[in-house]
């Protein structure tokens, strides 16, 4: 069975909250991640399972995503997304329900660039690559398509598919 990861970076957030845990987005972060959800319906890559860190700019980004996309799916609030390396990352994608056929990672950088170039098996489309390794900015989709499951995701076990910088 063929499964997707879409992993985001949140969208622009304020610069300035009482801590870096409470910023909210800004305008621009609004629309963004509106725009990413519609771009994602659009293309047909809604999840199935959802996980958000905590931090309020993540779960604001998850917020006008799903209303973009017109989804209405709870996400899981990791708090340990917040802080999480790569390999915490991995391991929270590890552990998708095993019914889930697309899930979703919503989290920071660097952490999510480095998720996507460590999953990725090297056999990305040049565009595709290219467009990823011209940078991760806020509201940034990276697309990884997985053969097996959640459980045997690895070091290179993905490849991605499509990469996307949603502008609204």
């Amino acid at each position: 069975m063929t499964r997707r990861l879409i992993v985001m970076r949140h969208a622009k957030a304020e610069q300035v909250a009482a801590s870096d845990h409470e910023r909210v987005l800004a305008g621009r972060g609004l629309r963004d991640a509106a725009e990413a959800g519609r771009w994602a319906a659009e293309v047909g890559y809604l999840p199935d399972h959802v996980v958000v860190s905590s931090a309020a700019r993540t779960r604001g980004t998850w917020v006008r995503f799903a209303l973009g996309a017109g989804l209405a799916l709870e996400p899981d609030v990791d708090r340990a997304l917040y802080s999480a390396g790569t390999d915490g990352a991995l391991e929270i994608a590890r552990f998708a329900p095993a019914a889930a056929r697309t899930a979703m990672l919503v989290g920071h950088n660097p952490t999510m660039e480095s998720l996507v170039h460590l999953l990725d098996d090297g056999g990305a489309d040049v565009e595709v690559f290219d467009r990823l390794a011209a940078g991760f900015p806020t509201s940034a989709i990276g697309v990884l398509e997985i053969s097996g499951d959640w459980s045997d995701l690895e070091i290179g076990s993905a490849r991605l598919t499509d990469f996307h910088v949603p502008r609204g």
